[in-house]
């Protein structure tokens, strides 16, 4: 190739033929030569050896015209230059090149829907950023792509213009004007074919949907290609699990208007017959464990096809192949269809293929959580024989641990290796930490200070802290608790609890009454299976009641008995076992507590005991019927009275909702005639409470906001006082429960339905923290 064919190709037409000219005249009528030197010229930033490097010449060769184009297609290919020349002087080969700008700055105006580091990050997806290369087509990319964005977002109408401003030393600042406009909204969704259902009932299967008075929330009726196909999948889950085993979409029309802000999806649909199940046979190598595999089989025959069931049923066989360590099984079900009585046969083929063990164990996506936090809660060792149960067992327990919004595990096959596999635990992190800060004013108070800090996985070492401080007059507390989950190898966790807590009435007067109880704890935890574990600790406590305006008799008496000041060693006996598919949106599964607090040391001996047990039961997709009970039993030891400071207290959220907080119990006079009885608790509670729990209307599915109906039923009771059903108090409301940013809120609104003379009401509460 000569050097104009060269200059053809890289040069516009316009500026061709005086470049090619200029840089042809003497130089190229040389005849080739041995390079002495080679000189660079025109760089500003770029460093010199870059260039050397792309050279395909080096000091010594010989020049001729070929290697002078590989030169220059050499250097072009760095996309780093807008403009390359070569020239001789002698036998100096002059490199002489024109930096493209660099990138200085990148700035959006008219930017609402994204946060700035979004699109910054989607454009060095593309190649811009600040520091690199510039040109046009680069623009006119990072345009496409911050389109692309805002497609994604049902944006369809945006428009994105990029502006280059030249700054000193060959650089530009690029500034994006975005029109976001409105976002396209569906307006119109059409199901057609279907005749067993109705158009209502198709559509509860969708998230996406025509809009409703919380679509502001749950943007549902902006349209997205990626939640249509997932809807679509939803609908065909939908008619395969009735049914419908020749169910098929045909086809899906989506229609835009020409402002791009409304759209129109059509959906056609051939439903086929239902068919029922007349039987299930199992062929293939099953181990010569017919029986057992037939046990897992959850394919009901005479029931309409599902298939779900036969997803189930081929997930357990494989799962129960893995048990045995045979990581590559493979279970076929296949359907046999009589179309004449619309039934169908599925013959279960399985082939266990070879039996494999773990070669080794990786973990990916832990940027801030250590290794050892994860891998010591693994149950499926290296060197080990492949356990699809140990395996689930390994991946349950990481997800689990709370620091992870979602934990995967994947198989791989190790090449050369067919007895061999690696598994591959992928995690994505999340915050686990949060920090309050508070500040408030009163008269009474004037101005007060709280601060607290919590974070489950302190430094990426799986260890609990937590920090508690609050500047109240009225209620002063300071508290430091850190918790180790593996204080020893095998698992054994380890609590360590610091707090002092100081309590005055709302009185107004400064020398109203104080009490204030410190101390200090140590908590272990055994893991006595993979799901229950045994809790034991003591605690050293104390006590000081300060006299002044409004003491409690009660509290006045114990004075007299056990001093103003009293201390007591209790210590801890407890036991765990939560089975419940999610700690903040649960839907099925059980959780049990059991506490048993004794004093043995110290001025007063008690026992303190509690129980709580609660129940999701999921009725369907949506719907979840909840149940807790919450009993609590006190009782003083040695003839001592049972201590007021151990009390137990019912009464709003969290126990009887509608009523005050901690004021269904037995009532205490003060020493002064001008004060109202207070309420102190009991040594004994009694709690019933039930949740219907229903997606909130216009949100759809999403499980992040929903909705309640309740009825509580619940009361505390004295020392001396017996358990009667004829006291208890009773309410019944609804409630909202939505996962905030902040943490779990609930609302509800209560009216009693069973009250006493004197009982205090508050309807309306609020509460932050998990349910029940």
């Amino acid at each position: 190739m000569t050097f104009h064919q060269i200059c053809a190709q890289v040069f516009p037409f316009a500026l061709r033929a005086l470049a090619c000219a200029v840089v042809s005249l003497p130089a190229w009528a040389v005849d080739p030569f041995t390079v002495r030197d080679i000189r660079v010229e025109g760089l500003q930033r770029i460093e010199a050896g870059t260039v050397f490097a792309s050279l395909p010449l080096r000091v010594g060769d010989r020049y001729t015209d070929d290697k002078g184009a590989a030169a220059i297609r050499s250097l072009f290919a760095l996309g780093l230059f807008k403009d390359v020349r070569l020239e001789t002087q002698g036998d100096v080969l002059v490199v002489v090149v024109q930096e493209r700008p660099s990138v200085a700055s990148v700035e959006f105006i008219g930017l609402k829907e994204f946060d700035k580091e979004v699109l910054i990050k989607s454009l060095k997806d593309v190649g811009l950023s600040e520091g690199r290369p510039f040109d046009k087509a680069l623009a006119d990319k990072a345009e496409q792509e911050l389109k692309r964005q805002y497609i994604s977002r049902s944006l369809y109408g945006a428009e994105v213009v990029s502006t280059a401003t030249p700054i000193d030393r060959n650089r530009v600042n690029l500034t994006f004007t975005i029109t976001e406009g409105g976002p396209a909204k569906i307006t119109q969704m059409d199901i057609v074919g279907n005749q067993a259902f109705s158009d209502a009932a198709l559509r509860d299967q969708f998230n996406l949907d025509t809009g409703g008075w919380m679509s502001w929330y749950t943007k549902s009726d902006r349209y997205s290609r990626t939640k249509l196909n997932a809807d679509l999948e939803a609908l065909r889950s939908f008619y395969l699990s009735q049914g419908f085993l020749e169910f098929r979409i045909d086809s899906t029309q989506v229609a835009m208007s020409p402002n791009k802000q409304d759209m129109a999806i059509t959906i056609n649909i051939t439903e086929g017959e239902r068919f029922v199940i007349s039987g299930v046979k199992l062929e293939g190598n099953y181990l010569d464990r017919d029986d057992e595999f037939k046990a897992l089989v959850k394919i009901a025959v005479g029931k309409p096809y599902n298939a779900e069931t036969v997803a189930e049923t081929t997930k357990a066989f494989t799962d129960y192949f893995g048990k045995f360590g045979f990581a590559f099984a493979r279970v076929e079900a296949k359907p046999q269809i009589d179309r004449r009585n619309n039934r169908v046969q599925f013959v279960l083929q399985a082939e266990p293929s070879r039996r494999a063990y773990v070669r080794r164990i990786q973990v990916a996506g832990n940027d801030r959580t250590r290794d050892e936090v994860i891998r010591r809660e693994f149950r499926q060792l290296e060197a080990a024989w492949y356990d699809s149960d140990k395996i689930r067992l390994s991946r349950d327990r990481v997800d689990r641990l709370g620091f992870f919004t979602q934990v995967n595990v994947e198989t791989v096959e190790v090449p050369g290796a067919p007895d061999q596999v690696d598994l591959l635990f992928t995690v994505a992190e999340k915050p686990t930490g949060s920090i309050s800060l508070g500040a408030g004013f009163s008269s009474a108070e004037k101005v007060t200070l709280s601060f607290g800090i919590r974070q489950e996985n302190a430094f990426g070492s799986g260890n609990y802290l937590a920090v508690e401080v609050n500047t109240s007059k009225y209620n002063r507390n300071l508290v430091l608790s850190t918790t180790d989950p593996y204080f020893t190898r095998n698992g054994i966790s380890r609590t360590v609890d610091v707090f002092q807590r100081t309590t005055r009435p709302y009185l107004g007067d400064v020398n109203a009454y104080s009490l204030i109880n410190s101390g200090a704890g140590l908590r272990f935890g055994v893991p006595v299976t993979e799901t229950d574990t045994v809790f034991m600790g003591v605690n050293a406590e104390q006590t000081e009641i300060r006299s002044g305006t409004g003491l409690p008799d009660a509290y006045l008496e114990y004075a007299q008995k056990f001093g103003a000041t009293s201390s007591a060693l209790p210590l801890t006996l407890g036991w765990s076992r939560d089975g419940r598919d999610s700690a903040l949106v649960p839907t099925r599964g059980s959780l049990q507590r059991v506490n048993a607090d004794v004093s043995v040391g110290g001025d007063v001996r008690y026992l303190r005991a509690s129980y709580q047990f609660q129940q999701y039961f999921p009725l369907t997709k949506k719907y979840t019927l909840a149940f807790n009970t919450d009993l609590g039993w006190g009782q003083g030891l040695k003839g001592q009275q049972y201590p007021l400071f151990k009390n137990f207290y019912v009464g709003g959220l969290g126990s009887v909702r509608g009523f005050e907080q901690s004021t269904l119990g037995p009532t205490r006079p003060t020493s002064s005639t001008n004060l109202a009885p207070i309420y102190l608790g009991g040594s004994k509670k009694v709690v019933f409470n039930a949740e219907f729990i229903t997606p909130f209307p216009g949100a759809g599915n999403d499980r992040t906001l929903r909705l309640f109906g309740f009825t509580d039923i619940g009361r505390a009771f004295g020392e001396n006082e017996n358990i009667s059903l004829g006291d208890l108090r009773a309410s019944a409301g609804v409630g909202l429960s939505w996962i905030s940013p902040m943490g779990p809120l609930r609302f509800s609104y209560a009216t009693p339905i069973r009250q006493q003379t004197g009982d205090k009401i508050q309807r309306l509460q609020f509460q932050i923290g998990t349910s029940f």
